[in-house]
């Protein structure tokens, strides 16, 4: 059987190259190309793609976890392979909570592209080795998962902001805003807040 896939991506020379890729291989084909998240929905429930090759950024409006859980909640459901650059955790994670049926890295080789087409429109899970020992990982030690709130004075502490200009801008007083951040700082496992903002970023909280 010859896969269907769907290209997401917002850059034109990034399909055109992944088109390139896959029409090099008998057992898979490309049948629409989107470059929003939006566009991609209303395709995919035109077309019914086997197999969705998305990128997490998508520049203004819905990014790739967004995409793939919509996706996700379809009546013909494909299945969602993330292709993106960015390998931090919290977004392998995420992109698998979101439904993925894989994450891949773009410096993969063309045949793991392809191979891992044909994973995923069988129904199964592909993840590359490199990757798989991290996701185990972080399914064992779950990643800190902060209130609404306390990412938003997060936030405001990556810009530079002061305890004072964060009660100013969340209408809170000062005493709440320090009570928002040893929670963080407890969450986090940090002791200050450069520290806090580092490990925010590395995380993918921020």
């Amino acid at each position: 059987m010859v896969a269907t896939v769907m290209l997401v991506d917002d850059h034109p020379v990034v399909r055109t190259g992944l088109r390139a890729v896959i029409d090099a291989h008998d057992s898979v084909e490309v049948v629409g190309e989107a470059g929003t998240g939006e566009e991609a929905l209303e395709l995919a429930a035109a077309i019914h793609p086997n197999v969705v090759l998305c990128d997490l950024r998508l520049g203004d409006g819905m990014d790739g976890l967004a995409t793939t859980r919509a996706l996700r909640a379809l009546p013909q459901p494909p299945a969602v392979l993330i292709l993106t650059t960015f390998d931090r955790d919290a977004e392998v994670l995420g992109a698998l909570e979101a439904g993925a049926a894989g994450y891949l890295l773009k410096d993969v080789s063309p045949e793991t592209i392809v191979r891992a087409i044909d994973v995923a429109a069988r129904g199964e899970l592909f993840m590359p080795p490199e990757l798989s020992a991290r996701v185990m990982q972080g399914l064992r030690a779950p990643l800190p998962k902060l209130t609404d709130r306390e990412l938003e004075v997060l936030r405001h502490v990556a810009l530079g902001e002061s305890n004072k200009d964060i009660s100013k801008a969340l209408f809170v007083s000062e005493a709440t805003v320090k009570s928002h951040l040893v929670h963080v700082f407890t969450k986090l496992g940090v002791d200050s807040r450069a520290r806090a903002v580092r490990v925010g970023q590395e995380t993918g909280l921020l």
